[in-house]
């Protein structure tokens, strides 16, 4: 079976791809937002509280997306809900370039929220439906890494386009990010399908490539179904230290990809061509951060816990420093913005795995479901609480230090909780 399946690659390789690539539209229309939220806030004449309520109701709308996404894509299949997520999300994106008040605003971040929320849950199902089982754990880390590239490139290729294109006016690029959403449409229809069945039926997949998805995932999971018993991870305290330490992690790579452009245009004063560069230095190094975690995981360690201590105790002085770097000195500033980049992301891919390695695989999808439902209302704390210790001078500018505290400290958090951690699986009765 492991000479079939290196003799077969074929056609699941690109749904994959275009998964990604479809996802990595999603972060387009996500980061262009944030990538630009200090010019917005200067148009609107929105308060730094108003800002962070505007980041943080997308948040919630998006975590309450993540809820009924996957059900949905149960009842009316992947392609159907990711179609129609990626066409309001495409929608909402162009209309944010015609915003003119406080309200509307707050209208289309929620819109935002729902449309990107109903896109994650489809696509790992899609993953799940096209790969054999022995194939979709490196099927489904590629598929993460466009969390890693799309932050690291939006920034500098939005802003380049509207400081050279459209004269440093943010409102037409957001028509002009129309454009991909409805290749992103397109792509979807002509090359997704639900089931290779159905890919088969069409003539898309050969005979070949789907007995091999097909014979090596139903050879394994055609086993004896276990009772399944959420009261395994539900009375284990450990779970809840988990879910603190998740809730901490997102509260810190939100709050800071929230918040980033915004502490450089109003306390370090950058023009907008500045900004884009700079803005992109956390996440270039994200995705090496996210493989050598991973790899430090399997292959080092053997468990999450000395990568999440490293990843967190490494953050806190670096937070804490990156608010209090002196106007002018850059070269400062683009070093810790790198450090801070490799140590949120480094235990990013990892801490997902703790339920996995925990819990019977049974309930590990429920386990899952539930600490992430849970750990992204960080995402929805994070951006909130930041708009209210934002401090401003009398001449407008603006001062992050107490912003840059309150993530050291969840960084600190995250760590404590990642101390307490037992990692070892649970011994279940038959």
């Amino acid at each position: 079976m492991g000479n079939a399946a290196k003799k077969v690659w074929g056609y699941r390789h690109i749904v994959l791809l275009v998964l990604w690539l479809l996802y990595i539209v999603n972060y387009f229309d996500r980061i262009s937002v944030l990538t630009f939220l200090p010019y917005i806030q200067r148009d609107l004449n929105l308060t730094p509280v108003e800002i962070g309520q505007l980041a943080s109701v997308f948040f919630f709308a998006y975590a309450l997306a993540q809820v009924t996404a996957g059900f949905l894509a149960d009842k009316f299949g992947s392609k159907k809900i990711m179609g129609i997520a990626i066409i309001v999300f495409t929608a909402v994106t162009a209309l944010t370039g015609a915003i003119r008040s406080f309200g509307q605003f707050i209208a289309l971040r929620i819109g935002l929220g729902l449309g990107e929320g109903h896109h994650f849950a489809p696509a790992c199902r899609t993953i799940n439906h096209w790969f054999p089982i022995q194939e979709r754990g490196r099927a489904t880390s590629f598929f993460t890494t466009s969390w890693a590239i799309a932050p690291a490139i939006v920034p500098v290729l939005i802003t380049s386009l509207s400081a050279y294109v459209f004269s440093g006016e943010w409102r037409p690029v957001f028509y002009f990010l129309a454009i991909p959403g409805i290749i992103a449409i397109w792509a979807l229809w002509y090359f997704v399908f639900d089931s290779p069945k159905e890919a088969l039926n069409k003539g898309r997949i050969s005979e070949e490539e789907y007995h091999l998805i097909n014979q090596a995932s139903t050879a394994k999971e055609e086993e004896p179904k276990k009772k399944k018993n959420y009261g395994i991870f539900l009375k284990d305290g450990y779970f809840y230290v988990y879910v603190i330490a998740l809730f901490s992690q997102l509260m810190v790579y939100w709050g800071i990809t929230t918040w980033l452009t915004t502490f450089l245009v109003k306390q370090h004063g950058m023009d907008i061509k500045q900004m884009g560069f700079f803005a992109s230095a956390p996440y270039i190094v994200a995705f090496f951060a996210m493989m050598l975690g991973g790899w430090l995981m399997d292959k080092v360690f053997g468990r999450m816990k000395p990568v999440a201590l490293i990843a967190y105790l490494g953050g806190i002085p670096v937070l804490w420093f990156l608010g209090v770097v002196e106007k002018g000195n850059n070269g400062l500033l683009l070093m810790l913005l790198l450090l801070a980049g490799f140590f949120i992301n480094l235990n990013f891919g990892s801490i997902y795995a703790f339920v996995q390695k925990r819990y019977p695989k049974e309930i590990v999808g429920s386990a899952t479901g539930l600490a992430n439902g849970l750990g992204q209302m960080g995402s929805f704390v994070s951006p909130l609480v930041a708009g209210y210790l934002v401090q401003t001078g009398p001449n407008g500018a603006q001062d992050f230090s107490m912003v840059f505290l309150f993530f050291a400290l969840g960084s600190a958090v995250a760590a404590l909780c990642s101390f307490i951690l037992k990692e070892k699986q649970i011994e279940t009765s038959e």
